[in-house]
């Protein structure tokens, strides 16, 4: 007989990782050298039910979805489309970046440029928290945690509650 109370599935398997390289923006005069990372990820699901398998979560679907995300910003130089403080433009083969007075030149196959305001901790674990929301079925969870370190000792927890939508069986 099972009890009541809350369930946690962590998942924080070593593959869930993605080495890159970004600057994060300070504002329009000031931001960090350009340099990488060896992020590593994790996601909590907690809910209280479980399904009649005695599972809390389509956890296969939870992780390939965490190792695409992963792989889609592996190896590349993360740039953020939506600030106001960066110029991107696209030519050639190449991509060629304004930031004040620094002018950066980039061949085309290794930057992914990514529809946010700045390449921080805290935006990608809201892009993987919104990704796995939008592609899972999360019908008993009741609280989606998603973690991004960059170092040791420095990570972001973004923690919400899937809407509705995603939570119908």
């Amino acid at each position: 007989m099972l009890h009541d109370g809350m369930y946690s599935l962590i998942l924080e398997k070593e593959d869930f990782k993605f080495s890159s390289a970004h600057f994060t923006l300070f504002g329009d005069r000031e931001a960090e050298q350009l340099h990488g990372h060896n992020y590593q990820v994790g996601v909590e699901l907690t809910g209280r039910l479980l399904s009649d398998e005695g599972l809390l979560a389509d956890f296969p679907s939870v992780k390939s979805t965490i190792r695409a995300f992963c792989q889609r910003l592996d190896s590349r130089t993360l740039l953020p489309s939506e600030s106001p403080h960066l110029e991107i433009t696209e030519v050639g083969e190449g991509v060629d970046i304004l930031f004040a007075d620094r002018r950066y030149h980039f061949p085309k196959a290794d930057v992914l440029i990514l529809p946010v305001v700045n390449t921080t901790i805290e935006v990608f674990a809201n892009m993987l928290w919104q990704e796995l929301v939008d592609s899972v079925p999360l019908p008993r969870i009741e609280t989606l945690g998603v973690r991004v370190g960059e170092t040791a000792g420095q990570s972001c927890w973004f923690r919400a509650v899937p809407d509705a939508a995603a939570r119908e069986t």
